[in-house]
């Protein structure tokens, strides 16, 4: 592997083979999302338990400090929205020099396998790998779904990785479902856990992740579990404790609640 592209790859996954990496690219499809109407002050007290950050440029530039960031996965797909007629007809809207400028360790873009736009998509992963061995920079895959959630199995979720990394992306981003470990066992890179909606409670967020990494991932991506919960900061402490300390998920609930209650007695104090 070369030099580059190693060394940008060890900024993202840790000393201990795993990652957590932050979310925060949702606004460029689904605008400006609970919780995210002001990423850089949504970000800011997540930063130092995250190893990196999932971000558009304009969204970089505008509301993150650069003397104060973890390593960055630069979103570089897009050109569709929620209110579109479908979100699997996206292109590419970052250059590979625009990364290099940005100082990005990776970049990340979404594939629709099964969708009208399948094609499109896998030949956009394409040319962006081309680009990133050639100039070291590793390539993220995300296997999307649009608005069909009901295609998270195990089978659907096995191909669409294999397919990233056949493709020559350095890591791929997906779902966790029901029979994880088949999706890690048929995918030749590492396998990172997307959050996907926000569920009710936090207990079932930690057993997933806990699970997942149980069976193969080498970390999570998670957004909206986080910063949309009422306490994220002892959320990502919370996962971050699984994934990098190999915590239980009731080990970890325990954290959570933990915290939340010590920032609770804390802002009642002041």
């Amino acid at each position: 592997m070369d030099w580059g592209m190693e060394n940008r790859l060890a900024q993202l996954i840790q000393p201990d083979g795993h990652c957590l990496f932050m979310p925060i690219d949702h606004g460029y499809f689904q605008g400006p999302t609970r919780n995210l109407e002001e990423p850089g002050k949504t970000l800011e007290p997540l930063l130092p338990y995250s190893d990196a950050i999932f971000v558009t440029r304009g969204v970089l530039r505008s509301a993150i400090d650069p003397r104060k960031c973890k390593p960055v996965i630069l979103r570089v797909s897009g050109g569709t929205s929620m209110v579109g007629k479908d979100l699997a007809n996206e292109g590419l809207t970052t250059s590979m020099e625009e990364a290099l400028r940005l100082n990005a360790s990776a970049v990340g873009i979404s594939i629709f396998v099964g969708t009208d736009y399948e094609k499109e998509s896998l030949l956009n992963l394409s040319r962006l790998v081309d680009e990133g061995e050639r100039y070291g920079i590793p390539v993220m895959a995300v296997t999307a779904v649009g608005k069909e959630l009901e295609k998270r199995d195990a089978r659907y979720l096995g191909l669409c990785c294999r397919i990233a990394a056949e493709l020559g992306a350095r890591v791929v981003k997906t779902y966790w479902c029901q029979g994880f470990e088949k999706v890690v066992r048929g995918c030749p890179v590492p396998v990172v856990m997307a959050g996907g909606p926000q569920f009710d409670s936090e207990l079932p967020v930690l057993e997933f992740v806990h699970d997942g990494m149980q069976k193969g991932a080498i970390g999570v991506n998670l957004g909206r579990n986080v910063w949309q919960n009422d306490h994220p900061v002892a959320m990502i402490r919370a996962i971050r404790a699984i994934v990098h300390d190999n915590a239980s998920a009731r080990e970890a609930y325990d954290l959570f609640t933990r915290v939340r209650d010590e920032t609770l007695v804390g802002s009642h104090s002041r």
